[in-house]
């Protein structure tokens, strides 16, 4: 009967205009959960286990492509990361972030892509391949259980406005926002499921439902599919600005990247 209700609730806002939800329904700093609470034990443990968690794979994949020499005769990215001079252990929990040479803002897919071009003359990675899968996770995993940080005032609080925009905004045929499920309904059931918080510190993340590995932007193409809206193109100036914003939300959560998600 809930799971009846509430799907009676969001269908609702079939028959409305596209309008703005005011950003009333925010959640507590004290209620802020990572997705894994929502999870079956039997995925969390799956996520936990660093031999059977199949992000793992994609890890390695990363690792091995951070420590190897380009056919371009550039420095691998280990050469230029190796010491004090440019560190970047921890630096998953502080992106997306505005790049000061362009002042555009850049996740982490893009920053790795910008150094591809910028000091090792290599063409950019296509997003959800496995080369810029890989060296996500490989970084977001080196941050484990570092606290998400990000900026949003001076040159990013335009994106972080954006992104709030976004999230709030109803869409597609549905006409729902996210914050409609994330904010409003988390906790409840909705065809089986728990429906989590939406928040992103465990991308890129393992989906049963995909059966492979993916970023945070598929996510959000995935989101946006599911309430009948056109998707974005990953790595568009929008689904970065939600990222930031999504960060921003989930503040002080860890990163828990290699996760698994339903």
């Amino acid at each position: 009967m809930r799971r009846a209700l509430l799907l009676a609730f969001l269908l609702t806002g079939c028959s409305q205009e596209h309008e703005r939800i005011a950003p009333q329904s925010q959640i507590a700093p004290g209620d802020i959960q990572s997705g894994y609470e929502f999870l079956q034990p039997e995925t969390q443990a799956l996520q936990d286990d660093e031999f059977a968690n199949p992000g793992f794979l994609w890890v390695d994949k990363g690792r091995a492509l951070f420590n190897q020499d380009p056919d371009s005769g550039a420095p691998a990215c280990a050469s230029c990361h190796g010491d004090d001079s440019h560190p970047f252990s921890k630096a998953a929990a502080h992106y997306p972030a505005v790049d000061a040479s362009s002042g555009q803002l850049v996740n982490l897919e893009a920053r790795i892509n910008l150094c591809r071009a910028r000091y090792q003359d290599l063409a950019p990675l296509e997003y959800e391949s496995d080369g810029l899968l890989g060296l996500t996770a490989y970084l977001a995993y080196l941050a484990q259980g570092e606290p998400i940080s990000v900026k949003t005032d001076g040159p990013a609080k335009k994106y972080y406005d954006a992104g709030e925009d976004y999230f709030f905004q109803r869409k597609g045929q549905f006409n729902l926002a996210c914050s409609q499920c994330h904010n409003e309904h988390w906790g409840d059931k909705l065809r089986g499921d728990t429906i989590s918080q939406g928040h992103g510190n465990a991308f890129p993340a393992y989906r049963m439902e995909w059966q492979t590995f993916g970023s945070l932007h598929r996510r959000l193409r995935d989101c946006d599919s599911g309430i009948r809206a056109e998707p974005l193109e990953s790595g568009s100036e929008t689904y970065t600005a939600v990222e930031l914003y999504l960060a921003k939300r989930a503040e002080g959560l860890p990163m828990e990247s290699p996760g698994v998600r339903r």
